[in-house]
């Protein structure tokens, strides 16, 4: 798969913050690798690579990766698999449908904040057929280039 950093769209800090904790304690989910929903069928896996520069002018950077589920009713789950430096940087991952205007809009209750790991920590089931999005975004930590992978894997 082809890798692209997207479009960088620009946030407010204090806005993206808070809408990455708002949206992450929305979300109900658990970080514990027993609850995480596992694809079932034909899994498709896409990898993100890209980095998040530090702030513009006090905009946190965020990166936008487009993606397509084909079949209805399926799953959606997100890893950030690698990130850094620091490798125990946290980054936000959020999912969403690309609007209009170019930008990603975001899926209430389905943002986290995390850390790279080897089990999802962002996943739903039920997702419909169509275009998605996945943001990776500054939480406001990011002092110097950080590069990171992500994989989403969809049924």
């Amino acid at each position: 798969m082809r890798c692209e950093r997207a479009r960088t769209v620009r946030f407010a800090g204090a806005v993206a913050l808070a809408g990455f904790a708002a949206l992450a304690a929305a979300c109900g989910g658990s970080n514990d690798p027993t609850t995480v929903t596992v694809p079932t069928g034909t899994v498709s896996t896409e990898t993100f690579m890209g980095t998040l520069n530090p702030p513009v002018n006090g905009a946190l950077q965020t990166n936008v990766h487009p993606f397509t589920v084909t079949t209805a009713g399926g799953s959606i789950n997100v890893t950030l698999v690698t990130a850094g430096p620091p490798a125990t940087i946290q980054l936000g991952l959020a999912l969403g449908n690309p609007s209009s205007t170019g930008t990603c809009s975001i899926i209430p209750g389905f943002a986290q904040q995390a850390s790279a790991g080897s089990t999802a920590q962002l996943s739903g089931s039920g997702a419909p057929a169509g275009a998605y999005c996945l943001v990776v975004g500054d939480v406001g930590n990011v002092l110097q280039p950080v590069s990171y992978t992500v994989t989403v894997a969809h049924t």
